[in-house]
Formats: C-alpha cells, sequence, structure tokens
C-alpha cells in the first residue's frame, strides 16, 4: 500500500501574496530601506520550496549584512507570518485538496516534509483540520536537515516501503529521487518538472493515480 509525503507550499495552498506583505511590513521594521522591500508573491513563488537559509540569502544577500543580522531579520519574518496565516480567514488551499487528502488517508498514510520553518507544519494542519489525518511530519526548521534527508527520515522511522512525494517543484523531485521515493508533480503549483513519476494538474487527480 502507498504512503503519501506531501509538500506544502504550492502543494496544498498558496500563501505567498500574504507572506509578501508579512515579509515587506518585517524588513521594513528592520530597517532595511523601503525600495529595497518589493517581496511580491511572484518573487516567493520562485523561492518557496528552497530551505530558510538559502531563501534568506536570496532575498537579502547582496545587502551589507552579516549573518546574524539577516537571521533576525528572517525570525521576524516567520513570526509575522505565522501571526498573518493564522488570522486570515480565507481560504488559502487548492480546490479539492483537503477532501482528497480525507479521503485517501482511508487507504493511506499520509505524511509532511517540507523546507518550512519551525511550527509552520502545524500551523498548516490547524488550519485546515488535517491533524488527525497526518501521521508524522519534519521540516527544514526542525533539524536543519534538507529536504531529502528529512523525507528519507520519514521513510526510515514509519518503515515506509512504498512513498510518493507529491510536490511542485524541481528540488522536489530531486530530493525524492534522492531519497528513493516516486514523485508526483502537481503542477498545477510555482515550478515546472521535465520527467516526474506522475503528473496531477489538479489535486483531484492524485486519487486516479492511487485509487
Amino acid at each position: 500500500m502507498a504512503d503519501l509525503i506531501f509538500d506544502i507550499d504550492g502543494t496544498i495552498w498558496d500563501t505567498t501574496d500574504i507572506v509578501a506583505e508579512s515579509w515587506n511590513r518585517a524588513a521594513k521594521e528592520s530597517g532595511i530601506k523601503e525600495e529595497r522591500c518589493m517581496i511580491t508573491g511572484a518573487i516567493l513563488k520562485k523561492e518557496f520550496g528552497k530551505p530558510m537559509d538559502v531563501i534568506a540569502d536570496d532575498l537579502f544577500g547582496d545587502l551589507d549584512l552579516n549573518k546574524g543580522t539577516i537571521d533576525k531579520i528572517m525570525e521576524l519574518c516567520c513570526d509575522y507570518e505565522q501571526h498573518d496565516i493564522e488570522v486570515n480567514e480565507e481560504d488559502l488551499t487548492y480546490d479539492g485538496i483537503i477532501e482528497t487528502m480525507r479521503e485517501l488517508s482511508k487507504k493511506h498514510k499520509l505524511f509532511i516534509v517540507s523546507n518550512c520553518q519551525s511550527g509552520y507544519i502545524e500551523l498548516v494542519m490547524k488550519k485546515n483540520g488535517i491533524e488527525d489525518i497526518i501521521s508524522d511530519y519534519v521540516c527544514f526548521g526542525d533539524n536543519g536537515l534538507q529536504k531529502s534527508e528529512n523525507i528519507k527520515l520519514i521513510m526510515d522511522r514509519n518503515d515506509l516501503k512504498d512513498a510518493y512525494y507529491i510536490g511542485d517543484t524541481m528540488g522536489d523531485f530531486l530530493s525524492t529521487k534522492e531519497a528513493g521515493a516516486k514523485f508526483v508533480f502537481a503542477s498545477y503549483g510555482f515550478g515546472d518538472v521535465k520527467e516526474p513519476d506522475f503528473i496531477i494538474k489538479s489535486p483531484k487527480e492524485l486519487k486516479d493515480i492511487l485509487m
């Protein structure tokens, strides 16, 4: 029986516009000049999926700031992001994803692996009411490991023999292959993958592959 490991951003939901506002506010309050606080949802769609330290370098690495200062800016970005998503009342999920996950959970074990900060996966589960169907989860912020290592960690500690990772970027694909799992490309998300094992154009199509 296949076990399913889900990415979050670009696969379960799209928070990029909200997060862009949060991060711009954090950057301004951290003293970055306003003309440099031009983070947009489109920019974040190219960044999400990368480890947080890589995103920080992409966004702020060219500024004359030491690593400690950049780390503090990113910490504030994440604090504001967490708050703004938590109080948001708009449905940010892709159409059909939560219903599909619930249906699949009747026959398959579900997991989450992300390159996000600590606490983000818990927020995603709480906001979408899926705590009861997620068997295990881990992220970069929890242990500093790359996505391939965390996919393998989930596979090993849950004894997964036939794992599918559902993600939306080339980084997801490469991490999945390195971990030894099958890759399902969520083409409705943020990225592009040339030769995935499977392609879905909407969350509901995942059932066609597995059920």
